[in-house]
């Protein structure tokens, strides 16, 4: 056997090199190796980073996988979101700037890694500090006339910013803000703060705690200044059939002052306009009327005030009974049989209006254009004056209309 072996292991050597090719040809013929891009971005997962260390700077998120691997393989691949991973290891790395590989971990098998984008990354390891700075709060635009603004309070009065050493250093104020333009009341909110360089522009990158901080704003009003409500005095009725649904007053509250602090103090809560006159008044009104004030007392600003007054026609309703029905359309030789020959009608709209409205001013109509001999139902319409009424209802809704052809008249 030996002696067999010896004398034919050249043709022994070829045989099993060629029956591998043949498996190997019959196995990429079934399951082919493809090379392409990974179709998902990969998380970058960092590892090992010194706890007291923070990366100053950007580093990507995600990379890019070009891969080889049969067909099978692919779709396994695919199928399983967690069967790659990207990691960033910074294991006993110390402040300073590195450059690290980054390594590509793969659950499957056989599979070759063509290319990793990108491949290593350079960055920048810093100490991790931390900071103390105070709030100061910036109050945009003025309060209203005969106010002023009390001292804020500010709560936390300071924040904790952390963060990479560089970016740290680089804060030299924290501030927050709150507008008081015409503002009559206490402002109370909470509001976000922002962390400025020396040229007051933000700093991003850092951890900032609390991010956000209380604010109280006093507003005081000072002596002879006072705020009153406006009154609209009215005279007089609308027209019959119609309402008035609103008055409104543009400014609601006025300032009022005088040299004579006890004086305004003196005045009721409110001040009066001159008579708003709605006398027959059948649509809205808008007009200025002249604030009504004690000698000595002055509005602030503008003596008068806008006032609107909404007046709508009173919505009602009429039934027209018996009303006769008109044909539309009705071919030559045919009779029309109509029955019931009248309707009633419901119709709702303004009171004035439908006071004025006649039955001869409503017509009922059937359109029996093309309609032939036989029996039919037929829809009415209602023809109306105007576009203020609306048809609520007809009784009946549908007429019963027979169409015979028509006896000739006899002559003499």
């Amino acid at each position: 056997m030996l002696h067999w072996l010896g004398g034919n292991f050249r043709t022994f050597l070829l045989a099993v090199t060629l029956a591998v090719v043949v498996w190997i040809s019959a196995v990429n013929s079934s399951d082919p190796d493809l090379t392409q891009l990974y179709p998902r971005p990969i998380p970058l997962e960092i590892v090992g980073q010194d706890p007291g260390l923070v990366q100053a700077g950007e580093i990507p998120e995600e990379i890019q996988l070009t891969l080889r691997a049969p067909e099978s393989v692919w779709e396994a691949l695919a199928a399983d979101s967690e069967a790659i991973r990207a990691i960033l290891d910074l294991s006993g790395l110390s402040a300073g700037t590195h450059t690290v590989q980054v390594k590509v971990q793969i659950d499957a098998r056989p599979v070759q890694v063509i290319s990793v984008l990108p491949e290593s990354l350079t960055f920048t390891l810093e100490r991790l500090i931390t900071s103390s700075l105070p709030v100061t709060l910036i109050v945009n635009g003025d309060p209203a006339v005969g106010f002023k603004i009390g001292d804020p309070k500010i709560d936390p009065e300071s924040v904790v910013i952390s963060g990479a050493e560089s970016v740290v250093r680089r804060a030299t104020q924290v501030r927050t803000a709150v507008n008081a333009s015409n503002a009559r009341e206490d402002i109370d909110s909470v509001v976000p703060v922002v962390v400025l360089d020396q040229d007051s522009r933000p700093i991003s990158g850092l951890t900032v705690s609390p991010d956000s901080v209380h604010v109280s704003l006093a507003l005081l009003q000072q002596g002879g200044y006072r705020d009153l409500a406006v009154k609209v005095v009215v005279n007089g009725q609308v027209a019959s059939g119609y309402h008035l649904t609103s008055i409104s007053v543009y400014p609601p509250v006025v300032t009022v002052f005088s040299s004579d602090p006890a004086l305004v103090n003196s005045l009721p809560g409110y001040v009066e306009t001159s008579a708003l006159d709605l006398e027959g008044a059948t649509e809205n009104i808008e007009t200025r009327l002249t604030l009504i004030l004690p000698k000595g007392v002055s509005a602030v600003g503008d003596q008068s005030v806008l006032v609107q007054a909404a007046v709508s026609a009173i919505q009602s309703s009429i039934t027209l009974l018996d009303q006769q029905v008109d044909v539309l359309g009705l071919a030559p030789g045919l009779s029309a049989q109509i029955s019931p020959p009248t309707v009633d009608i419901i119709l709702s709209g303004p009171l004035p209006v439908l006071e004025q409205l006649q039955p001869a001013d409503v017509r009922v109509i059937i359109d029996l254009t093309g309609l032939t001999i036989g029996t039919h139902q037929v829809v009415p319409r209602i023809e109306l004056p105007g576009d203020e009424i609306t048809v609520e209802s007809i009784i009946p809704t549908t007429l019963e209309v027979i169409l015979i052809q028509a006896t000739p008249t006899p002559r003499p």
